[in-house]
This record gives structure tokens, C-alpha cells and sequence, in this order.
């Protein structure tokens, strides 16, 4: 409680005088000269207590003494105008957006991080005045809207508690873009339903997150003021798997080894028991200690296996469980179903025809006038094929498969390209692609290209000085790559045709390993491991046995999720939510099995940031609100008037009854 002095010292003694007079005016009365009236002996009895024997007597009860005493004191504890300092949002119009990644399940803070910051929000939609709206945002990797703007507390209240958990990575760009198309003149969210706003809504956006996301520095907030929570102990602990993979032995390609790594996110070293299990069943294990902010590797000797499941466990203590397990899976081949396309392409047709390339794929090599057979027309349609190559030619209508198109262009109007350009030179290579992945082109010249342009939602995977020479892009569930050079063309010469090489690409060892990415990738051939790997919420294109056989999908907690096919004999896959290990089934039958892992380093260092990078960096909030004074002197005197009204009324009573 706080007290502010609003009279001066002599004010106050005045003040203090009131109640000793209110109390002076019930002892002290007018003295009287005593004269006897005839007519008044028979009143003496009743007229006794008017007179006053002594000046000071005894304080009787008296119900108004006590009101008047009252309303002086109330009137005194007004002047000095008593309240208390607290806090209140700042604005009238609030973004709440709150961050359900992997991360958010540590349990440094409560029960969860999670839940600590639910906790936070609710504390702040609990103190929005009347008038105030808000929403509430879910992000991870994508965004969720899971209140629109209301003024209904106890709407927000629900739509909060029904964040839950999720396995998935951090990414705040889709929601603050959210954010932005509901306070920003001219400009919409991501949702397509959303409505563009006339008029600038200014808003305070609250983020409550550990702030394991990347930065957004060419994000452009307008008119959103943002205010970030940071959720989590900066002494949090965790010793996480960061990959986890097999691959053949090198001395003995019939063996497989298990190969992970393991590192300390936290502030101490970290005692660590690792086991690695096979189908369920312990077959080695280790221990070692890991410094902080080190890593180890490990390897364990499988020997010869055919199809299994590899589970990697380690047990520590610390704040995070997420990262302490992860899968690897060990498959049967899959072969993929290729055809080429093309007037004669002898590097190609070598690369294809490698042990390697040959054990992954059964390759058809045709001409472009099959094109125009009524075979392939109907074998394209029903999507016989998983990886159709065009070397030099162009059908009139895409194939239900992937494609990669070399100096040709898909059909349609998505794909542009430029004029042809001489000697151009590649200045980056998207290695992180799993297309490119292992591969070094610095060597590699090329002849003439036609550079591309990238159709939406596209990515350059080699770029060149005049512009992109290698494209991939989504296709209604496929994936088109377009090479924007020849490996080889021809001209005419003395009447006769010559074969020239377009580029030196061929004869580099890079080449081959292009082939091969492209089988697997593209092709989706398999060699036997690792079947295939995911993070949580990525989607995969599955593959039936046959078009029109119907695939179930099994989690790992024990769902089963029936796939429908938007395409022949191919299958979209978005449900991977948890982690573990997926299995795909075929009227009755396992065709292919998944591992879903987190393997992401900004989950798993789950120390929360001081401040997020935005177009500026945000530090920490200390909550939110802002100091306001709260004062009672307008109740006090409320309650004095009430207490004057009562006075008012008992003395009337004493006066009329």
C-alpha cells in the first residue's frame, strides 16, 4: 500500500481538531438557570437526563457519534489518497503467438516449456480490459490460428489450452505473416480466406518461445509492435542425437556399420550410456563422457542384415527426451523403373549403366518418336514409370513420375528460359539438396547453356553467372529438374551428322554421383538402407506395388491411415507427427517402412535466447504490462457518502418515531 500527502501540516492540524469538537459537542452542553415552573413538576422524571452535573462525564453510546466519527476518518484516509502500483497491458489490441515446436517439451520450467508459456499468455489475456481483442497463433515450423480476434476471455482461454505438444521444427515467418496481414493496410496472411485490411490496426505482438528459430531480419513488421517472452532456464541441460545412419563397411560392402553422433548442448560434461538395439534387441553398447558444448561419434559392427529396425537409445539426465532416441531402417532394394528418352546420349547410357546404377534401376532407353506411340501415352498416365528422363525432346503432356528434362523444358507455360548464353560459369551449387549432395563442380566447363527461369516454388540447385542451369520444381505430387545445358548435341557437316560434347561434366567423377542421387531421389530406388528418413512433419511420396492398390500407413503409436491416390500408383504421405518408425502396408503386406527423427540442433540446444533477431533484435520482456497506479480514495469517499446516508437517516428516526 502506498499513501500520497495532499495537505500541508497546518491543514492537517485543522483536520485533526474535527473529531475531538464532534466529540466535545456530545459531553458539553448549555448551562441552564434553574427556575420551577408548576406546570413542569410532572415532567422532572423525564427531563432529568438534559441536565449535566459535570462538564466531563462518561461517553454513552451513540450510534451517530460513532457515524460522524466515521465519515471524518473516511474523509481523512481520502486526502491521503492510499493505492498501490501495479500493471496493465499496453494497447488494446493483442497477438498472442505461442510456440508448440520440440523444443517447447523440455522440462527445465513446470511441467513443460509449453505449458509455461500457456501459463504466461493466460496471465495476460486475464489482465486485457474491457473493449481489448485479441487472438492466438500456434507456430512451429507452420503456422495454426488458433483463436481469430475476439474480446471473449474465456474463447481465448479455450482456444490456448488446445495447443498441444509437437515434434516439429521452429520456424516464426508463416505466423508472424499471419501477424502482419490482419494489422497491415494492403497486405493479406497466408490463408487464403484471410481479409486485406483498409486501414493500418496497429497490435502488440507477444511471442512466447525459447527463441530457437532463425533470424528474420528482412521481415517487415509495419505497424506490429513485438514483445518477446522467452520461456525456459538459461542452465537448461541436454545430450542429444544429432545424426544417426548405416552405411556399408569399406573394406566389407556386404556388413553394415551404424555410425552416430552425439553431442552436449549443456553447461556441464555429460555422462552418457549408449545402446544400440536391432529389432528390439540389445546388440552393443558404450559408455563415455562428453565435455560441454562437445560431441562424439560412435560406431557399432552390425554385420550382414537384410532388413531390420536400428534403434540407437542413450540415457542422461537432462532437461530434454525427445533427441535421446532415434531410428534407422534397414530394407529390402527397390528397384527404380526408368526411361530415357533421347536421340543418343553414350555418357548418359554409361552412367546408367554402372554396377551401382544397374543394382538400383531397370533403365528402358528409347527414342523421341516413341513419344508418339500409343504405348507410352498409356504407360505415362498410369505412372508405370517412377523417373522419366527427356534428353533433348519434350512430350506434349507431363507423365504421372518425376522427370528431369536436359536441354529441354517441361511442357506448359510454368517453365521459361532465357537466350543462349556461351561459356557460363557456375558460381554455386545447392549441396544441401539431397540431388546434389557429394558433389564439387568447380571443374566442370560448359559450352552454351539457355539459363532458367525459376517457376514458383522452385529451387536452383547449380547457378551460374547469367543465371540458373539447374532447376527442380513441384508438379501436382512430382518433381520436374530441368539441366539448362546438353551433355552432348550434334551438327551437321559435309551432309553428315557430328557429335559434340556440351560440357566436360561426363569425364569428372562428379557425374556418376549424379546419377546415382538421381536414381534415388528422383527414382526413389533404394539400395537396401536407411530406407527412408524424416523429420517431423515433412512430407514423402510413397509408392505402390501397382496402380490402384490402396496403401495403409501404420505410426508409431498404433494408427492406421489409409492413403488415398491422388495420382496412379502414387501416394502423398503428410502424417509424419511422431517420431519413430512408420510401416507401409499393401493389401496385407509391409512394402516399405520410414524412420521419423528429430536430428535438428536448434531443437536440441535448448538454452533459451536472450533476444530474437527480427528487423531488429527484441530483447527479453520483463512481461508485458506497464506500471500504473491504482488509488482507492474515490471508494473511500464513495463509502463515506454512503456512511453520511446512513447518519441521515438514523437521525430522523430518533427525530420522527
Amino acid at each position: 500500500m502506498q499513501w500520497l500527502n495532499t495537505l500541508a501540516w497546518w491543514q492537517w492540524l485543522i483536520l485533526a481538531m474535527v473529531p475531538p469538537a464532534i466529540i466535545a459537542l456530545y459531553f458539553l452542553k448549555l448551562k441552564r438557570r434553574p427556575l420551577e415552573v408548576p406546570s413542569t413538576y410532572l415532567w422532572h422524571k423525564s427531563i432529568e437526563d438534559l441536565h449535566v452535573n459535570t462538564i466531563w462525564q462518561r461517553l454513552r453510546r451513540n450510534l451517530l457519534l460513532f457515524l460522524q466519527l466515521l465519515l471524518v476518518f473516511l474523509a481523512m484516509l481520502a486526502l491521503l489518497r492510499p493505492g498501490w502500483q501495479t500493471a496493465r497491458l499496453v494497447g488494446d489490441r493483442f497477438i498472442f503467438l505461442v510456440d508448440h515446436s520440440a523444443s517447447m517439451q523440455a522440462t527445465d520450467a513446470s511441467s513443460s516449456r509449453l505449458e509455461e508459456a500457456k501459463r504466461r499468455v493466460r496471465q495476460l489475456i486475464e489482465q486485457m480490459d474491457s473493449g481489448d481483442v485479441a487472438m492466438v497463433v500456434s507456430f512451429a515450423d507452420q503456422a495454426r490460428v488458433a483463436q481469430m480476434f475476439t474480446d471473449n476471455r474465456a474463447a481465448l482461454l479455450r482456444s490456448l489450452e488446445s495447443i498441444g505438444p509437437t515434434a516439429r521444427s521452429t520456424s516464426i515467418q508463416e505466423a508472424l505473416q499471419v501477424a502482419s496481414g490482419l494489422a497491415n493496410p494492403g497486405r493479406s496472411a497466408y490463408d487464403e480466406t484471410d481479409v486485406q485490411v483498409a486501414e493500418p490496426l496497429p497490435a502488440t505482438v507477444f511471442i512466447t518461445s525459447d527463441g530457437q528459430f532463425p533470424p528474420l531480419p528482412d521481415f517487415d513488421l509495419g505497424n506490429l509492435t513485438p514483445k518477446y517472452l522467452p520461456v525456459g532456464s538459461p542452465t537448461a541441460r541436454n545430450v542429444g542425437i544429432v545424426m544417426f545412419s548405416l552405411r556399408r563397411h569399406e573394406l566389407r560392402p556386404a556388413e553394415l556399420e551404424a555410425f552416430a553422433r552425439v553431442e552436449n548442448f549443456g553447461p556441464a560434461d555429460a555422462r552418457v550410456d549408449c545402446q544400440l538395439r536391432l529389432d528390439g534387441q540389445l546388440v552393443d553398447a558404450d559408455r563415455f563422457t562428453i565435455p560441454a558444448g562437445e560431441s562424439e561419434s560412435v560406431v557399432f559392427p552390425l554385420g550382414e542384415v537384410e532388413a531390420a529396425v536400428a534403434q540407437l537409445v542413450i540415457s542422461v539426465e537432462d532437461h530434454f527426451a525427445l533427441d535421446n532416441e532415434a531410428w534407422a531402417i534397414v530394407d529390402a532394394p527397390r528397384r527404380a523403373k526408368v526411361l530415357v528418352v533421347t536421340p543418343g546420349n553414350r555418357p548418359l547410357q554409361y552412367a546408367l549403366s554402372t554396377q551401382a546404377a544397374a543394382k538400383m534401376a531397370d533403365v528402358q532407353m528409347v527414342e523421341p518418336g516413341f513419344l508418339a506411340t500409343e504405348s507410352y501415352r498409356t504407360q505415362a498416365a498410369l505412372g508405370t514409370y517412377d523417373l522419366v528422363i527427356y534428353d533433348r525432346c519434350q512430350p506434349k503432356e507431363p507423365p504421372q513420375a518425376n522427370t528431369l528434362f536436359i536441354a529441354a523444358s517441361p511442357p506448359g507455360p510454368r517453365w521459361k528460359t532465357g537466350p543462349q548464353v556461351n561459356m557460363p560459369e557456375i558460381i554455386d551449387v545447392d549441396t544441401s539438396h539431397a540431388l546434389m549432395q557429394w558433389l564439387s563442380l568447380g571443374d566442370v566447363l560448359i559450352d552454351t547453356a539457355t539459363p532458367l527461369e525459376v517457376p514458383p516454388g522452385g529451387s536452383v540447385l547449380i547457378d551460374s553467372h547469367v543465371g540458373p542451369l539447374l532447376v527442380i520444381a513441384p508438379r501436382e505430387g512430382f518433381e520436374d529438374a530441368v539441366l539448362a545445358f546438353p551433355l552432348i548435341y550434334q551438327r551437321q557437316e559435309d551432309g553428315r551428322a557430328a557429335t559434340y560434347f556440351g560440357t566436360n561434366w561426363p569425364f569428372r567423377a562428379s557425374f556418376p554421383v549424379f546419377v546415382i542421387n538421381l536414381l534415388e531421389y528422383l527414382g526413389g530406388a533404394r539400395r537396401g538402407l536407411g530406407g527412408e528418413s524424416l523429420r517431423a512433419g515433412q512430407s514423402i511420396e510413397l509408392t505402390g506395388p501397382a496402380p490402384g492398390l490402396p496403401l495403409e500407413v501404420r505410426t508409431p503409436s498404433g494408427d492406421r491411415i489409409v492413403l488415398d491416390e491422388p495420382h496412379a500408383g502414387k501416394y502423398r504421405f503428410t502424417g509424419t507427427t511422431e517420431l519413430g518408425v512408420y510401416e507401409v502396408y499393401c493389401q496385407g503386406k509391409r512394402v516399405q517402412r520410414l524412420a521419423v527423427n528429430l536430428f535438428d540442433r536448434a531443437e536440441s540446444n535448448i538454452v533459451p535466447k536472450d533476444e530474437i533477431h527480427l528487423p531488429v533484435a527484441v530483447a527479453a520482456a520483463p512481461g508485458g504490462w506497464e506500471s500504473v497506479r491504482r488509488e482507492l480514495w474515490k471508494w473511500l469517499l464513495l463509502l463515506a457518502l454512503g456512511v453520511l446516508c446512513f447518519e441521515w437517516y438514523i437521525y430522523n428516526r430518533r427525530v420522527f418515531l
